[in-house]
């Protein structure tokens, strides 16, 4: 991996201004930015490690784990708010047992909570992957998970 990271950002190397440049390149060749990696790109950048580490940290568009299959994202605007997103958000985590931002340990769902998804006369709602789930209940919640799952493995 270490090839493969400094490889992919070998552009950038003594330029610390380009930290940001540098891990999106590193996130869209591997998925994620690990600390193996974020000590990668300080080393090529010349930046301190802390440095790399808070901009990974603090801007949410940096995956610190990998993604899983499916990409769940549930909006939490004022539309979906106003109709229980809350208890949506809930029930998503209950489920897959993970909190926003993290992936289930059968790598099938990462959990991602929005500002909008532009839908809001479908409220509450979510998408998996392209695939958009409106009026959403708890009970429905639990039904398409279950038929993603089952899409994937039919024995189940």
């Amino acid at each position: 991996m270490a090839t493969s990271v400094t490889e992919r950002i070998k552009a950038y190397a003594g330029r610390p201004e380009e930290l940001i440049r540098a891990l999106q390149l590193v996130q869209e060749a591997f998925g994620f930015v690990s600390l193996e990696m974020e000590g990668r790109v300080a080393d090529a950048l010349g930046v301190p490690i802390g440095q790399v580490h808070g901009v990974v940290t603090f801007y949410h568009l940096f995956r610190t784990t990998p993604a899983g299959l499916h990409t769940i994202r549930l909006c939490l605007g004022t539309a979906c708010h106003v109709l229980g997103a809350d208890r949506i958000l809930a029930t998503l985590e209950e489920e897959l047992g993970v909190s926003v931002g993290g992936t289930t340990e059968d790598g099938l769902f990462s959990l991602e909570a929005v500002r909008c998804l532009g839908t809001c006369s479908l409220a509450p709602v979510m998408m998996i992957d392209e695939d958009v789930h409106g009026r959403l209940t708890p009970e429905k919640v639990r039904d398409v998970l279950r038929t993603h799952a089952e899409a994937r493995d039919p024995a189940r």
